[in-house]
């Protein structure tokens, strides 16, 4: 497994140039395709590459956004994701983006996986992924001891699946490790000496102890402190 590392002078270096790759990957994309499918994460560390993204010169009309994964509330609690999408990436030139969802109005995510998934199977493969990791190695809702890990690490699994992990309050909903990794381009976002260790750390562990190497092979790895 290799994947480029990219150290940056600061965050707002890094949040400039990768909102540019992040452009320049979708235009590459559209030229081959007749459209294209953008993945983001959640939280707050995304927020400025979404302030810079969403003026970017291209035809957004053509690019489908989604979450990689989103926490099973919904978009009017400050617990979702896709409030923070809506507000600092879908807009400006954004705005012409399509946006599919990653919750519906069921009281457990496996009663809606069928209903979300059918659009996402649509534009598979996925142009371009953005993702974190935390501290634990997670990426997307792919966490270590979440129920049902070995399932979404498997090249078979679904689009979509059901996820509940301990420390996480809600239920989550996420796209599979194979689904992400079949991307055409993958970016990983991480701030701080601790997650560069961590990352380090993941070196030669398997998936199912450290779900991020399951999608960094060929990915650039956007750092700074």
């Amino acid at each position: 497994m290799t994947y480029e590392f990219i150290e940056y002078p600061d965050r707002e270096m890094l949040s400039i140039e990768l909102a540019q790759r992040l452009a320049g990957d979708l235009r590459s994309a559209l030229q081959h395709e007749e459209r294209a499918a953008l993945v983001v994460p959640g939280g707050t560390s995304p927020g400025p590459i979404f302030d810079d993204l969403c003026a970017a010169d291209l035809d957004w009309s053509r690019v489908v956004v989604l979450l990689g994964d989103e926490r099973w509330v919904p978009e009017d609690s400050p617990r979702s994701n896709t409030a923070l999408v809506k507000s600092r990436l879908l807009v400006e030139r954004a705005a012409k983006a399509r946006f599919l969802p990653l919750y519906a109005p069921f009281d457990a995510p496996e009663d809606a996986l069928e209903e979300l998934s059918k659009p996402i199977a649509e534009v598979l493969p996925l142009a371009v992924v953005l993702l974190g990791m935390g501290t634990d190695m997670h990426t997307a809702s792919i966490f270590p001891e979440a129920d049902r890990l070995e399932e979404a690490l498997k090249p078979d699994a679904p689009i979509l699946m059901a996820m509940r992990a301990p420390g996480a309050p809600e239920p989550r909903i996420t796209l599979s490790a194979h689904v992400l990794n079949g991307a055409m381009s993958k970016h990983v976002l991480i701030f701080g000496e601790e997650k560069r260790a961590v990352l380090e750390g993941a070196r030669g562990k398997p998936g199912i102890e450290a779900p991020i190497n399951a999608v960094l092979d060929e990915a650039k790895v956007h750092w700074a402190l």
